[in-house]
């Protein structure tokens, strides 16, 4: 089933609106963790870079198990049956809605974008059980207030929201602006909702290498912070144990295939709101 509500634009404008000519963060990420959605020039990027820092692959293959293992965490333990994800990238496997449903069918998940290349597939996400609804909007990240409006026509705002900003606040280069429009995602959210974020991080020489690298080819710049700096997303709510770490260290069992075994220069966190 899919959401009538769903924000989409026509076809004939998303295609107007893709641009082939330079790499793009979705189609280079989804090239990573083995998709089929990326043109030449986001693998010429992604085999550059690969030759700079071989573990950006392990970046993007252990952030999208961390996806998996928050929002079964949220769905399971915590009860959560709502989800708003912001920046969803390129539908793979396990994408949020599928992971809520698998645990709580009657699950509702609003995935959020407004780049041409993922409205093109929206089509792939818009699918979930009888009892649970998924919808897409044709958001932007710097108007949060939109956006909680418009995802208020799915979800029940007065309800617990799991806010999943995963390898997306990068984009934004001003971390104080940064800081600022998760503060007001959340707090249009009620008591006992629970931000999921993960990010690249400047840990390493080969991780800022890699991203000047990608930031100089034409594609939208993408900015790796400190820990520092990602834990201070969290600032005001209660961390969830173990707090922020490296992704491949956030409840994961260990000798889990779909978690990398060397470190990553990627953390994340999840907190509740008070």
């Amino acid at each position: 089933m899919s959401d009538s509500n769903s924000q989409l634009v026509d076809a004939a404008d998303i295609r107007a609106r893709i641009d082939t000519s330079k790499p793009h963060s979705a189609r280079f990420w989804n090239y990573f963790v083995g998709g089929k959605d990326n043109y030449e020039v986001d693998r010429e990027i992604g085999d550059q870079i690969k030759e700079i820092f071989p573990g950006l692959v392990d970046v993007a293959v252990a952030s999208r198990a961390f996806l998996g293992r928050a929002v079964t965490y949220l769905a399971g333990e915590v009860g959560i049956r709502q989800f708003l994800d912001i920046g969803t990238g390129l539908p793979t496997a396990d994408n949020t809605h599928q992971v809520a449903q698998r645990v709580a069918p009657d699950s509702r998940i609003v995935y959020v974008d407004n780049d041409p290349i993922v409205l093109a597939h929206a089509n792939a996400l818009l699918t979930s059980t009888p009892e649970g609804r998924t919808a897409y909007l044709d958001a932007d990240l710097y108007d949060p207030d939109s956006v909680l409006e418009a995802a208020a026509g799915t979800l029940d705002l007065s309800q617990p929201v799991g806010l999943m900003i995963l390898n997306t606040l990068g984009h934004v280069a001003d971390y104080d602006q940064a800081r600022g429009l998760v503060d007001r995602l959340m707090a249009g959210l009620p008591s006992g909702s629970h931000l999921v974020i993960s990010d690249s991080t400047a840990t390493s020489e080969g991780m800022i290498a890699a991203s000047n690298a990608y930031n100089s080819s034409g594609a939208v710049p993408y900015y790796v912070r400190s820990v520092e700096e990602i834990a201070g997303f969290f600032e005001g709510l209660d961390l969830v144990e173990p707090g922020v770490v490296q992704v491949t260290a956030w409840r994961a069992e260990e000798g889990d295939p779909a978690n990398p075994t060397n470190p990553v220069d990627a953390y994340c966190g999840v907190g509740r709101k008070p």
